[in-house]
């Protein structure tokens, strides 16, 4: 029998099922067959680690252009770059008003995607293969591949809603392939849910609590991806897109996975002390908070010098001597405001934004307070790079200011002198899923089941963190370089259930701004619509390339399928609404 390398090439399928004959069945040469590898414990390695060698180069991550999905297509960031014919599709993408079947940086991502599945696929088909007497690892490998699996299908979920479902069985059966549709359940997506948790669940079960090895997941991982797919499916959507219930049994589940990891806070998990260390170098694999970290590196026999974070390379400023390129990913006035607290340190929920930072950077600055977290997330005009005092950041950094403004994303940037820097890209590694996240994540479940006070403490909790994390933003005599105010939230009257959840809100995209995120934090809330286009509105008043920018309810919440899958699949799938 033969594998099938699913990447919903259809029509190849079909030309093979109905051209071959007898005098084409003849054994390749040169080749390694399934018969000869597969049921051998030796070659099981050879199958486990390509599956963790796609998860960092796939295009949503949060290093390979995650930004793109979750950032520009929000109010956190603007696409950046040397104007909108740059990279024009992501152009489009952050408008929406433009995007169609056929746009670019959609195909290329849906295939990248199945060809990831293929590998957990035929990884898992050859686990099946062996038993735990001759290869002992069977059920922690399993666990691995399940935990990959249901974390890229859960991933493509959030981009285009309606995908094809293929296993490790249906990927052997080509009759079965053939009639795999991205609507198995006619609008109802319930079904690719389960399937997507109890992968994840299966690889709670299966992983255990520590990995001798970095980079490979253990129990706290699966149980962190566990609960946040369970946390997106209890928002539970009509097929026109729209949040029009939440589930409380399925945040409890949720809930159970999440207390499972914060039961353990001080000893297996913690936050960094220091906000800064989820974003530097030194200290990659060696934190409580990384749950899921990227791995990246230098010199380690691959091309170009090493498995870099590529999404890097376009992301870093366009500052000679430093950097020669590109300036993508620019912090939008909108964030910027977003972190602007008022007289006691807390967010100014309504009116954040009525500030104006356009043309206005000295004034702005010295006439604010803000959330430290400004600061890490933002290079600023006169402000040091990277927590290096000697290394201020330039205007002239930016390739199109009047475009995007001046302020950079930094998180995914390493100082220049950086050992692991190769021009651009650097093997900084990136924090798939934080502690911090955990926290929000349960902050908001409590919230939803109506026990909102225990949701202050947590949320709390995050903000002295990032009250804390101010060593690295003084300058040499000490003084800090912007004036930095943030409090707690008082255990008042004032902490109602409504109060909470815009407090949720916030410190959700205080915590995580520009890590790729947003759009589907908005995306899971149910409020796309009203956040983008209050969020045009403004921007109106500050770029005439946002004069076409319209985000449409019961279409823009996902991508459109590609037109070339839909060609591809002769009539099986069926394309998103409004599109």
């Amino acid at each position: 029998m033969k594998i099938i390398y699913t990447s919903l090439l259809l029509p190849i399928l079909a030309l093979i099922m109905i051209g071959c004959n007898d005098q084409l069945n003849v054994n390749a040469k040169g080749l390694l067959s399934e018969d000869f590898m597969f049921g051998k414990p030796e070659y099981i390695e050879g199958f486990v680690t390509p599956c963790y060698s796609a998860i960092p180069n796939l295009p949503w991550t949060d290093s390979h252009n995650g930004w793109m999905h979750g950032s520009i297509r929000s109010d956190d960031a603007y696409k950046g770059g040397s104007g909108t014919s740059d990279q024009q599709a992501w152009y489009e993408m952050e408008i929406f008003s433009s995007v169609v079947p056929t746009i670019d940086r959609n195909d290329g991502v849906w295939t990248s995607g199945y060809f990831a599945i293929s590998r957990y696929n035929t990884a898992l088909h050859a686990l099946s293969m062996v038993n735990d007497e001759n290869y002992p690892l069977k059920s922690v490998r399993t666990g691995e591949v399940k935990f990959l699996r249901g974390s890229t299908y859960f991933f493509m979920k959030t981009l285009w809603r309606y995908i094809p479902w293929i296993d490790e069985i249906t990927a052997r059966d080509s009759d079965a392939i053939r009639q795999t549709s991205n609507r198995a359940d006619g609008s109802d997506d319930s079904q690719l849910w389960k399937n997507i948790v109890a992968d994840l669940e299966e690889a709670v079960r299966l992983l255990p609590d520590k990995q001798t090895e970095p980079g490979r997941v253990n129990k706290n991982t699966a149980r962190a991806m566990a609960a946040k797919a369970l946390l997106f499916m209890a928002y539970e959507q009509d097929e026109r897109h729209q949040v029009v219930n939440i589930n409380k049994e399925t945040l409890n589940r949720a809930l159970v996975y999440i207390n499972e990891i914060t039961g353990q806070e001080g000893k297996t998990v913690d936050l960094c002390s220091d906000y800064a260390d989820n974003f530097l170098p030194e200290y990659d694999n060696n934190t409580k908070e990384a749950l899921w970290e990227l791995q990246y590196s230098m010199s380690d026999g691959t091309s170009n010098g090493g498995n870099t974070n590529n999404g890097s390379e376009l992301n870093a400023p366009s500052w000679e001597p430093y950097f020669p390129c590109c300036d993508f990913h620019k912090v939008s006035f909108n964030l910027a405001n977003a972190f602007r607290t008022d007289a006691d340190g807390l967010p100014l929920f309504t009116t954040f934004n009525d500030a104006e930072l356009k043309g206005n950077y000295p004034t702005y600055f010295a006439s604010n307070s803000f959330d430290p977290r400004l600061s890490h997330t933002a290079a600023i005009p006169g402000y040091p790079f990277k927590y290096d005092p000697e290394l201020l950041f330039q205007e002239s950094a930016s390739r199109s200011p009047g475009d995007y403004g001046y302020l950079k994303s930094m998180k995914e940037l390493v100082h220049p002198d950086c050992a692991c820097l190769i021009v651009n890209r650097n093997s900084l590694n990136v924090k798939q899923i934080r502690y911090a996240e955990v926290l929000l994540w349960k902050a908001e479940i409590l919230i939803q089941l109506d026990r909102f006070a225990e949701a202050r403490p947590i949320i709390n909790q995050l903000r002295k963190r990032a009250e804390d994390s101010t060593i690295r933003l003084r300058k040499k005599d000490g003084s800090y370089h912007l004036n930095y105010k943030i409090s707690q939230y008082p255990n008042d009257a004032k902490w109602t259930k409504e109060y909470a959840w815009k407090a949720l809100m916030f410190e959700n995209r205080m915590e995580t701004a520009c890590e790729g995120r947003r759009f589907f934090d908005l995306q899971r809330w149910g409020i796309l619509e009203p956040t983008m286009n209050e969020y045009f509105r403004k921007e109106r008043t500050r770029f005439s390339w946002m004069n076409n920018a319209s985000f449409v309810t019961g279409r823009d919440e996902y991508k459109p399928i590609p037109q070339n899958q839909l060609n591809w699949s002769m009539g099986v799938y069926i394309q998103n609404p409004g599109y």
